[in-house]
């Protein structure tokens, strides 16, 4: 099923007296809403560019709050999750929190309790869209590169200087910095602090230390 396009809450909650109040009290607040009363449900709508949040019953009748969260992760969907719980459901949801859902609600709770977690939510996943989207830039300049300009970055981010690389490389001072200059172009950099951040945030730089 191809990802909805705006965000939504996706609701689960095999209660359906639940199901249809939180439904309704979030559509209230002008939010679209999703409602399903089981983790298939949810696992059959959504993919890793639905954009939105989950707020999901601990206790589910195929597989609990948690093992659902953890499916979602699997699946590379990375939406925020927030939990609503019945007491004896809290030491459940503690580990979904430290396992990296946003909130936890335990029922009943307050409307704005539940608005105001939303909210969040979706500004956070707003916010993480944007972070990956500008990161797959940064990849795509990445692979413009050319195999010596490549070498050069990797040299530059072992903090050696242009002589140094040169002689490494066995090219003069001025290819070297004519290398430099076009990685820097490529790769939308403003200094080469600059450049460092963008290469060391790429998979391909990300476990290389950095000279100094």
């Amino acid at each position: 099923m191809p990802a909805a396009r705006h965000p939504q809450v996706y609701l689960v909650d095999d209660d359906p007296d639940v199901r249809s109040a939180v439904s309704l009290l979030l559509k209230t607040e002008d939010f679209r809403v999703s409602a399903f009363e089981d983790a298939n449900g949810l696992l059959g709508t959504v993919d890793e560019r639905t954009p939105g949040c989950a707020v999901l019953d601990v206790r589910l009748p195929d597989m609990d709050g948690l093992s659902l969260q953890r499916e979602l992760r699997r699946r590379g969907i990375r939406m925020p999750v927030i939990f609503i719980t019945g007491h004896g459901d809290i030491p459940m949801a503690v580990r979904a929190v430290n396992e990296g859902a946003l909130d936890f609600l335990e029922k009943p709770f307050h409307d704005d309790s539940l608005i105001e977690a939303v909210r969040h939510a979706l500004v956070t996943d707003e916010d993480q869209r944007a972070g990956a989207a500008e990161m797959a830039q940064v990849e795509e300049r990445l692979a413009t590169l050319t195999p010596r300009e490549r070498q050069v970055l990797e040299a530059l981010l072992d903090g050696k200087p242009n002589k140094l690389i040169a002689r490494d490389l066995d090219v003069s001072v001025r290819t070297v910095e004519i290398h430099r200059g076009n990685l820097m172009q490529k790769m939308g950099a403003k200094s080469a602090s600059h450049l460092a951040r963008l290469a060391l945030a790429c998979a391909d730089f990300r476990d290389q230390p950095v000279s100094g």
